[in-house]
């Protein structure tokens, strides 16, 4: 391969992964500094406070993993002992609004996180830059200041629908901080406004001299834990000294004559599986891009993928998860043959109340290493310690409340995420890297851009840009660009929909697609971030 490629959602992070790139870094050296330099420039949607899946493919080294660190509930947490706060469950199944909201922001709404120990990881296997090297751009945005992202200020302006606590409620918590997020005034800051964060490079400076060990059982985590006793929340010192990153293999499919390396479960890997493969059993070209056909049949798989992302998938770690039926070929042609005979799935919901936060990159380099790399702090928590700069994952607001289900609220569990970095291989070879932010939507996202590769053959750019429609619930929704004629037809079909006002919508899919020597990078035009060639 004659040239280097990361792309991903914050241009000034993704220019950092190509100036690693410059300095002599391979794809993970400039995945690790893109992830750090998102970190400081994007703590709305990921930090060193949240939590992460990738995938590395090493060809020199024979190897390929998956790397899971996610976030994990902290001891001090008791199954079911919210469920009588339950006001409902949101419609894209990513949250559930208690009375108080008191998962959503604050506290008690965190849990262990795993970005630091992930990304330590993957550059201690893989890496060839040392690893003070790699941060150090990141300490510079923090210390100097970095361009607050046009994207930022579009995405707080834009209510949540869904019944979420607002984000700039969240961003509003932590009093001290609230200058990295409203300018003297109090209104939102806006696209091009310069930051600095000096107690976030500081606690960087610590991580990239001491290493993970330094925020998971050394100086950073001492304040951590201080922090949390002071304020009642239920994270630990013991939960950061006990956190271990999950290193599998990645779980496998097929569509189309591609092999499919998708992330484990906990992660969605094996729900975009099964989606594709049931769909390789319908002619889509024929049914045409977008049409009412095309959308009801592709909307059918994906509500059967969300119950099993719900109600199947969970920790491996403390339930068994039948992957291989997952992502079997029997189950994914009886899923067809049910959608072609018109029956129709049904999402459960807990008391919905009709009408998500994480960060993606890719990159591959010159020798064929190949890095796709979701982080996120599943939703804002709000809090951020004095003296250490970086905002914590609100993740737990995302566990079920009611006890005796896959996800619910249960001490040391990881409960299922929408990430689902992905590799599709062609004749052997990397084809397409490809993942998303966006919560529920993610897969949804990733599935559609993948058709659009493969069956309708778009190029890379218009893949990521075609107008794209979700299947969460039992309502599809909808872009703009999406004709409301053809929300009447479906209606007609009984399927109901929610037309966005936006054009861009259902997450924000970055992909890589290797042809032999020549590479292409695709940003989702909803996200404004960029690819770069090195």
């Amino acid at each position: 391969m004659s040239r280097n490629m990361i792309v991903g959602q914050q241009p000034d992070a993704v220019e950092v992964g190509a100036r690693v790139f410059m300095a002599g870094g391979n794809a993970v050296d400039a995945a690790i500094g893109c992830a750090f330099a998102q970190s400081v420039i994007d703590q709305m949607m990921c930090g060193i406070g949240g939590y992460g899946v990738m995938q590395v493919y090493a060809p020199a080294a024979r190897a390929h993993e998956a790397i899971s660190f996610l976030a994990q509930a902290p001891a001090a947490v008791r199954e079911g002992m919210w469920a009588d706060l339950l006001e409902y469950e949101t419609r894209d199944g990513f949250g559930f609004v208690l009375k108080g909201r008191v998962n959503e922001v604050g506290y008690q709404a965190v849990c262990t996180p795993g970005s630091v120990r992930g990304f330590h990881h993957a550059h201690a296997r893989y890496g060839r830059l040392a690893w003070k090297d790699v941060i150090q751009p990141a300490i510079r945005l923090a210390a100097e200041g970095y361009r607050v992202q046009a994207f930022e200020h579009q995405y707080r302006s834009v209510p949540d629908a869904i019944g979420r606590l607002d984000t700039n409620t969240k961003l509003a918590f932590s009093k001290n901080y609230r200058h990295l997020f409203f300018d003297d005034e109090g209104r939102p800051r806006r696209g091009g406004d310069l930051v600095k964060n000096p107690d976030l490079a500081r606690t960087l400076t610590l991580i990239a001299e001491q290493g993970p060990d330094v925020f998971y059982t050394g100086a950073i985590a001492e304040r951590i834990d201080a922090d949390m006793r002071a304020h009642g929340g239920f994270l630990s010192r013991g939960d950061l000294a006990d956190y271990r990153v999950e290193v599998e293999a990645p779980v496998w499919g097929e569509y189309r004559g591609l092999k499919i390396a998708a992330a484990p479960a906990p992660s969605s890997g094996p729900a975009l599986i099964r989606m594709l493969q049931t769909l390789e059993h319908f002619d889509l070209k024929a049914l045409g891009h977008n049409t009412p056909d095309y959308i009801r049949i592709v909307a059918e798989a994906m509500k059967r993928a969300q119950v099993i992302k719900e109600e199947i998938i969970g920790d491996p770690r403390q339930m068994e998860v039948p992957v291989a039926a997952i992502v079997g070929k029997a189950e994914a042609a009886a899923d067809a043959a049910a959608i072609e005979r018109g029956e129709k799935a049904h999402v459960e919901r807990a008391k919905v109340k009709e009408p998500a936060e994480t960060t993606h990159l890719g990159a591959v380099d010159r020798d064929g290493m190949c890095v796709v790399l979701t982080h996120t702090n599943g939703m804002q928590s709000g809090v951020i310690s004095d003296g250490l700069g970086f905002m914590y994952n609100g993740q737990i607001g995302s566990y079920d409340p009611r006890p005796g289900r896959t996800q619910s609220l249960v001490p040391g569990r990881r409960r299922v995420t929408s990430m689902a970095p992905s590799i599709l291989f062609r004749d052997g070879k990397p084809y397409l890297l490809i993942g998303a932010p966006g919560g529920s939507n993610i897969p949804m996202a990733l599935l559609q851009v993948i058709l659009n590769v493969v069956d309708f053959g778009m190029t890379i750019g218009d893949a990521v840009s075609a107008p794209r429609f979700s299947a969460t619930s039992d309502l599809i929704d909808v872009s703009a660009r999406i004709p409301a004629y053809a929300c009447e037809a479906l209606a007609k079909m009984g399927y109901g929909t929610a037309r966005s006002a936006q054009s861009y919508t259902s997450a924000r899919v970055h992909a890589i697609l290797i042809d032999g020597q020549r590479i292409a990078g695709g940003a989702d035009p909803a996200g404004g971030g960029m690819a770069l060639a090195v």
